[in-house]
């Protein structure tokens, strides 16, 4: 079990430049400056990834396609792995919207996982449909001792930092504290019974720990891209 999960957030795209909760697919397309971010991100990858692959988010797609065509890969697509759908708040940029947002998301990460957004989905929901996708790739891939690359699977930001947080057992304070910018990622490594260890969040590395005094509702009204 060598090769890991390494799950990238998508480029810059419009809605991120409109500050909008952009999450129903298939949403806005990159900027130039998200094109250049997703070409920068393969260049830095240590090693060539032996899959990339990505939601069925049009931002997602052509961010793959850029790290697929500087690796020499093709990209493949995955239902499920998209982002948060937020229901009545989507394509809102207003303040209430996106304070409503992350009180929501906050909650989830202190263990109301049944609570939905409004007319959207719950953690339990994003949880249901997402995990499946990484178990199916885990299966396939990562548990087999003679695949020895990593896996590069283009995601969304808040679905992301989710999901990472329930798989690894990472502080769910931790989680709130550090939103991810465009073609950050968090790296996930399967280890013995089924289980995950998250090796990286971003330029972080374990222990995880959340950040003293930090408000993540405020924080993200502050942000000029608040879905990270």
């Amino acid at each position: 079990m060598s090769g890991r999960l390494i799950l990238v957030r998508h480029g810059q795209s419009l809605g991120n430049v409109d500050r909008r909760l952009d999450t129903r697919p298939p949403g806005a397309e990159l900027t130039d400056l998200g094109r250049d971010q997703a070409r920068q991100f393969a260049g830095a990858l240590g090693n060539r990834p032996h899959i990339v692959a990505h939601s069925v988010a049009r931002r997602a797609a052509q961010t793959a396609a850029g790290i697929a065509g500087e690796v020499g890969l093709s990209p493949h697509e995955f239902e499920g792995v998209h982002e948060v759908q937020v229901g009545e708040l989507e394509n809102r940029n207003d303040d209430a919207a996106i304070a409503e947002f992350n009180d929501i998301y906050q909650r989830w990460h202190r263990g109301e996982l049944n609570l939905a957004m409004p007319g959207g989905e719950s953690a339990s929901d994003v949880l249901d449909r997402y995990v499946p996708v990484l178990t199916q790739l885990r299966l396939r891939y990562l548990d087999d001792d003679a695949f020895t690359g990593d896996i590069v699977l283009v995601s969304h930001g808040a679905a992301i930092r989710l999901v990472a947080a329930v798989l690894a057992g990472v502080d769910g304070g931790f989680a709130l504290d550090h939103h991810l910018g465009n073609t950050e990622s968090v790296v996930l490594a399967p280890v013995t019974e089924g289980r995950w260890s998250c090796v990286q969040w971003a330029q972080l590395t374990p222990p995880f720990y959340p950040e003293p005094a930090v408000r993540p509702t405020e924080e993200a009204l502050r942000a000029p891209d608040p879905m990270g």
